[in-house]
């Protein structure tokens, strides 16, 4: 079992609309309602709790709406770091059809000031002083620029942790410069980050990271898989075919399940079908986490797992 922290700077309550289908325009009836205290770094330590690990977890919260947060910490038994500020944290509606199509309309954020912003930066000493590895996932809120997040992460890194980053815009492109241990984008912020992919595309750019120093790339395609770029090279996985209910949490359920096969220790193709595995768990469910460890075990041995190419594993360096 690791101490792992969770950063989530730009939380939310995520309501989740279950419909046959959405018809614009027109009144459409639900079938459920599902409300969550929710955030990519909240989504990464339920799973992160599931598959063991003691959980802390912070970032900015709302002081007029905390209790669904307060409540989820408690009942996970998360300990609480938040920095409260003034307001309600936002809230995010996502409309799930049967297809398995998600509509999300997402709230803008809180209104995070400078002190906030320093009350965080000044706890980090004393919070990450006993934490093996750091989740940093998520958007910004209003009033945090990305430059404040390249400078978040450097000062995790002096504190001597690896730190796992998930983010995308502008935020993703200053955490990349920081040269986090890993990094979790898709194709498309990969590309929307590091500019236009030339003639060697998006695995053109993904090598260039790890060579800059970042030791982990998970790029995740969607119900395409995933492709690891990492010390032992680039592996490729493909998941099984399951009935979508909701791909919200799928990606973060991914990163959680990196981050537990990497601390672990364990082979670099069990690490990425265990993982691959969780993901495809997480779009059968509306809930975030662990719930049922027989079909994840099914699902497991479903998942394709190859190398395609072991000429990315770095050179060590003579001892002197």
């Amino acid at each position: 079992m690791a101490r792992i922290l969770t950063l989530t700077l730009n939380p939310a309550l995520d309501l989740t609309v279950r419909l046959p289908s959405l018809e614009l325009g027109a009144v459409n009836r639900s079938e459920a309602v599902l409300a969550q205290a929710a955030g990519k770094g909240l989504n990464v330590a339920q799973v992160l709790a599931d598959l063991g690990h003691e959980l802390s977890v912070g970032g900015f919260l709302g002081a007029d709406n905390a209790e669904a947060f307060d409540a989820l910490f408690r009942r996970r038994g998360f300990r609480d770091a938040f920095v409260r500020v003034p307001g309600e944290t936002r809230s995010n509606i996502k409309l799930a059809e049967r297809s398995g199509r998600i509509t999300d309309l997402n709230g803008p954020g809180l209104e995070v000031g400078a002190e906030a912003q320093r009350r965080l930066l000044d706890g980090l000493d004393e919070l990450a002083a006993d934490q093996d590895l750091v989740v940093v996932a998520g958007s910004l809120p209003r009033g945090v620029q990305p430059q404040w997040l390249y400078e978040l992460l450097l000062r995790l890194k002096r504190l001597g942790l690896r730190v796992a980053l998930d983010s995308s815009g502008e935020a993703l492109r200053q955490g990349l410069a920081a040269r986090p241990w890993l990094v979790k984008p898709n194709a498309e912020e990969l590309a929307e980050a590091c500019g236009p992919a030339g003639e060697g595309g998006v695995d053109a750019q993904a090598r260039a990271l790890r060579a800059g120093g970042i030791e982990h790339l998970v790029l995740s395609e969607g119900a395409e898989g995933v492709r690891w770029y990492g010390p032992d090279g680039l592996w490729q996985a493909t998941p099984p075919k399951v009935e979508v209910a909701s791909t919200v949490g799928a990606g973060d359920s991914l990163l959680a399940a990196m981050v537990d096969g990497l601390l672990a220790g364990r082979p670099a193709e069990q690490v990425l079908r265990e993982a691959t595995a969780v993901a495809a768990l997480a779009v059968t469910q509306f809930d975030f986490g662990i719930a049922d460890r027989e079909r994840l075990a099914r699902l497991q041995a479903q998942v394709a797992v190859r190398a395609l190419d072991r000429s990315a594993r770095p050179q060590r360096r003579a001892e002197p």
